[in-house]
């Protein structure tokens, strides 16, 4: 799919569909979520769900699996973890090349920076060459649950973001468990600021267990 047809896919979906039957941030047992990638898309399917994305942490083993990839009700996606202004950030990557050369460069060489919090910050991505990377491997750079990240003006922050590239925001996100926890903003906030500087809006819910949409 060319970028632009991706965009446009991506700024079609409301907001009622992100809490029906698209989920754009679901993560599986090659990160640290519990399903396998078969899993997923078999509970997707049938759950008549129209999309999904699995986006495991710095690594994309999920869609070594040609079905998997192939499959129509997937965009093929990846979660790095980069600091920006001294925050841990969460840059998701829609609709990439899954074997582009320098997005590689990026992945997880270990386990552990797929899977532990810990080992995970210790690998500092820088956000710009990450949102350029996911660009020229022909997806759409969206910043992860941006009610979680500490800034006085959030607005501020993201513009920043979107200087480097940025071309989305994940609007409708299900602040539960830790993320509640660490919710320093206003999910209103985030919708005006993505309207602002014409952000596409994506929503997902950040899934590592037994089952979709919860």
């Amino acid at each position: 799919m060319q970028r632009e047809d991706l965009k446009n896919l991506l700024n079609s979906f409301k907001k009622e569909d992100f809490y029906k039957n698209v989920d754009l941030h679901i993560h599986s047992n090659n990160s640290d979520g519990e399903m396998s990638p078969e899993q997923i898309i078999e509970q997707a399917q049938t759950q008549n769900m129209k999309y999904i994305s699995i986006c495991d942490h710095n690594c994309v083993d999920a869609y070594s699996n040609n079905e998997i990839l192939s499959n129509p009700i997937i965009i093929p996606s990846v979660e790095f973890d980069c600091f920006y202004k001294g925050v841990l950030i969460h840059i998701l990557g829609y609709g990439i090349d899954v074997n582009n050369s320098d997005l590689a460069k990026l992945y997880a060489d270990n386990k552990n920076d797929k899977t532990c919090n810990f080992h995970r910050i210790l690998k500092l991505r820088n956000p710009k060459d990450v949102i350029e990377t996911i660009k020229n491997a022909g997806g759409v750079p969206v910043l992860a649950h941006p009610c979680c990240y500490w800034a006085i003006n959030l607005d501020k922050f993201i513009s920043g973001l979107v200087k480097l590239g940025l071309e989305g925001l994940e609007v409708y996100y299900k602040y539960k468990g830790a993320r509640g926890v660490v919710k320093f903003h206003h999910c209103g906030t985030v919708l005006k600021i993505a309207e602002k500087y014409n952000l596409i809006k994506t929503g997902g819910t950040d899934s590592h267990g037994m089952k979709l949409l919860k």
